[in-house]
């Protein structure tokens, strides 16, 4: 009976069958896009409120860009990792416990919406404070960030929708609904600024009012063709054991993205030491560097599936496969990426920087190739991090992420102070290197760990979460 109603509903994916490459590819393509697309849609409201508005304001949009994506971050990470359990119980082919994990993550979603925009809402002119926000900005980007984080709700509605139907195997669909709210956007982003006159409120209020239109259509996505998740008697009550178990998986990996984001605001405020030069050059160097490994981010997120599924169903050499396929395809991209960094480094900062600026565009040539000269170790670090996650083992993802924060805060504490703006180019590639030399070895003891389990007990009778 459930086999053939997992057959109607349209758009899931078993991932536990079939060839891992083309598994992985099929899946990550779509979740490449949508990061490219998403990152298309933090750049739209810069671009309207510099365009429009005028550099104070630009400045104060920017000037709010670290404390949201530690927010963000955490809403992403906490969302994903509640995912994790409900593909694993897919892979297993239970799917009953599968529902009790859905809609326990649904009240989960609830109870952190409302928790973290009481919190952050109540605090947010006083980290801008602290985050040392000039005077002359700091009314602005209080009005364009509070609309954001009072938002923080409709944050969880799409990431929340999204991670349960990556975690039945589809990649594509939050894709579309994706691109209809970039599309949307950018419509009311002109809407509010130029015919509302709503001032860097308007952005807020369009990036907040397109995410809600994409977590409706999520779920409305979910009712109407994933016939799977169609409660049965009793599936729908909130279970103290259900709920542990999507906790352990879910704050480690929202404290995962947030710590990541404190040594990046460490590393921030040291550059913004060294001049406008260089904050220049990092600025732009970041952004085209964030478009290069939108790859290692959609293979990442496509392994938390994979070995989420692959777990499930107990089939630790098809893990083992899809990560050494996975990596594979990563470090073939990162050579290719640093080959064309090579011969074409100095002219991609020009988007960005006046041609005539030809220091800082040196500066972010130089940035370039440090960074991409690495993405091989990237490629580990969004692989077999998020490899790990999906294998049931959240707390190796914090603890990665204090690897990295502890690279990037020793370089810009002690680096950049003393080897200027060098330091500042390797920050990333160390952090990244660190952050591995703790994830390869973890990555091998949770399948030693994994072993053992499936060794004395089935695999669907489900295993003890880190």
């Amino acid at each position: 009976m459930e086999e053939n109603i997992q057959k109607k509903s349209q758009g899931i994916t078993d991932m536990t069958c079939g060839k891992p490459l083309k598994l992985i590819l099929a899946f990550a393509i779509p979740m490449l896009i949508g990061t490219l697309f998403q990152q298309f849609y933090s750049m739209v409201d810069a671009v309207m409120v510099g365009k429009y508005l005028g550099v104070n304001s630009l400045a104060a949009v920017g000037s709010t860009g670290a404390i949201f994506f530690m927010v963000n971050g955490f809403v992403i990470g906490n969302t994903a990792g509640f995912s994790i359990p409900i593909a694993q119980k897919f892979g297993a082919k239970d799917y009953s416990e599968m529902r009790r994990f859905t809609m326990n993550a649904v009240y989960m979603g609830i109870f952190f919406s409302v928790v973290l925009t009481s919190i952050v809402c109540l605090l947010t002119r006083l980290i801008l404070v602290v985050t040392n926000t000039p005077a002359e900005i700091l009314d602005e980007a209080y009005i364009y960030i509070i609309v954001i984080f009072a938002g923080i709700p409709v944050m969880y509605l799409y990431n929340l929708t999204a991670s349960i139907i990556r975690a039945l195997g589809d990649s594509k669909t939050p894709l579309y609904f994706l691109i209809v709210a970039a599309l949307l956007n950018i419509v009311l982003d002109i809407v509010s600024i130029q015919f509302m006159g709503l001032g860097v409120a308007g952005p807020a209020y369009a990036t907040v009012i397109s995410q809600l239109v994409s977590g409706i259509l999520c779920v409305i996505f979910m009712v109407k063709r994933f016939h799977i998740l169609k409660l049965k008697s009793g599936e729908g009550r909130v279970s103290a054991r259900h709920i542990k178990i999507l906790l352990s998986m879910g704050i480690p990996m929202g404290l995962q993205y947030s710590i990541t984001a404190i040594g990046s605001v460490i590393l921030q405020a040291a550059v913004n030491g060294l001049g406008a030069v260089a904050v220049a050059a990092v600025t732009a160097g970041s952004k085209i560097s964030s478009f290069c490994v939108a790859v290692t981010d959609a293979l990442g997120a496509t392994m938390a599936t994979y070995c989420g599924q692959n777990v499930g169903a107990g089939k630790l050499e098809r893990v083992k496969e899809g990560v050494r396929v996975a990596t594979i395809i990563g470090i073939i991209y990162s050579a290719t990426v640093f080959v064309l960094i090579i011969f074409i480094g100095g002219e991609l900062p020009k988007f960005f920087i006046d041609a005539t600026k030809t220091d800082v565009i040196e500066k972010a040539r130089i940035f370039l190739l440090w960074n991409s000269g690495f993405y091989f170790a990237l490629i580990f670090v969004n692989v077999w991090r998020n490899s790990i996650q999906g294998m049931g083992f959240p707390m190796f993802a914090i603890l990665s992420g204090v690897c990295e924060m502890f690279a990037r805060g020793i370089v810009g504490f002690i680096g950049v102070p003393l080897l200027g703006y060098v330091a500042a180019c390797a920050a990333s590639p160390l952090a990244w290197i660190v952050a591995d030399m703790f994830l390869i070895p973890g990555f091998m003891y949770c399948i030693r760990r994994l072993e053992r389990v499936f060794a004395v007990r089935e695999p669907k009778e489900g295993f003890q979460y880190e």
